[in-house]
């Protein structure tokens, strides 16, 4: 295989951004399809981005023999049965976050994925771009060996243009911590000396069982501790920052989740201060351009990735955790 074929599930918003842009500006890769439950949708779709064939259901694109790949941007509750739908049918996945609706899905994916020996990626594009890199090489400056991070803060926070989003339904497995949370868990567990575990949450309710806000305190095994706030507002502007204290100063990073836009990173050690800013030309390598070279690489050359489907049942675990501490239900996996 020299060349990647992908089809994607749905006409997401997201889609151009994460995948059909990307993919027109790397070699290896190619979007040759798409489905959606509304075949007008698709054929509008397809038209608009140039892609050559529209299949009248999911199950028929994981079916078509010339795609090498799905991108799987469906809501929460059905990445997981999409997702593993497409192992079942030998494609190779990359998958929207949250990865699952909780651990145990997550659990039943990664095994799938496990045993087919398919690419299965989660979709936490931020870590395919160079922040990722400054960030962790930033903390020797700030830790020593013994005492290490001692407390990270993170804050994430998503605008939505309509209370109805489907971000807010249960059943779709939405919620804060699934949509915001996913991110600030997963940069906790980048920056924080080992795996946490959750203390204690506190969530704010947009309906029954839906959190709008969530706040959570972390405890890792070192005892270095984790506060997140996580919320999806009505308007505003999105919010991605994290704080790490260390025993030898503090690092500030502003805007983690899209650094390609803009980012800040301010690292206080002693009296010395280091800030570190985003280049203009770094806008047209997104991080989804990022992610998907990755991609192919994983499945063109075997190259490793860090978002597997095993890293992914931890931050679920955390999820999951952070509910039961908020006494919110775990989101339901669709059947």
């Amino acid at each position: 295989m020299e060349r990647l074929r992908i089809g994607t599930l749905s006409t997401a918003q997201i889609t151009p951004a994460a995948l059909i842009v990307p993919a027109r500006r790397l070699a290896e890769t190619t979007v040759t399809a798409v489905a959606a439950r509304d075949r007008d949708r698709a054929v509008a779709f397809a038209a608009e981005h140039g892609i050559p064939v529209v299949h009248d259901s999911y199950a028929s694109l994981i079916a078509d023999p010339d795609i090498d790949a799905i991108y799987n941007p469906l809501p929460n509750s059905l990445h997981g049965p999409w997702t593993l739908a497409g192992i079942k049918a030998g494609k190779h996945v990359l998958c929207e976050k949250p990865f699952t609706s909780n651990a145990d899905e997550a659990r039943e994916v990664a095994a799938a994925a496990r045993e087919s020996g398919l690419v299965v990626m989660e979709a936490m594009h931020y870590r395919y771009h160079r922040l990722a890199e400054i960030m962790t090489g930033q903390l020797p400056l700030i830790v020593d060996p013994e005492a290490g991070v001692r407390h990270i803060h993170a804050v994430v926070s998503f605008p939505l243009g309509r209370p109805d989003d489907i971000r807010y339904s249960y059943d779709l497995a939405g919620g804060a911590a699934m949509d915001a949370g996913c991110y600030a868990i997963d940069c906790i567990r980048l920056l924080g000396p080992g795996e946490p575990e959750v203390v204690a949450a506190l969530a704010s309710e947009h309906g029954p069982r839906v959190d709008e806000a969530m706040s959570a305190l972390l405890r890792f095994p070192s005892g270095a501790t984790a506060w997140l706030d996580v919320s999806l507002t009505q308007g505003g502007k999105l919010r991605a920052d994290v704080h790490v204290v260390g025993s030898r100063g503090q690092m500030r990073v502003q805007n983690f989740v899209h650094p390609y836009v803009r980012f800040r990173v301010t690292t206080k050690a002693g009296l010395h201060t280091q800030s570190i800013g985003s280049d203009p030309a770094e806008a047209a390598e997104t991080t989804y351009v990022g992610q998907l070279r990755a991609f192919a690489a994983a499945v063109l050359r075997g190259e490793a990735f860090p978002t597997t489907p095993e890293h992914a049942i931890g931050t679920m675990e955390l999820i999951d955790g952070i509910y039961r501490a908020a006494g919110l239900p775990l989101r339901p996996a669709a059947r």
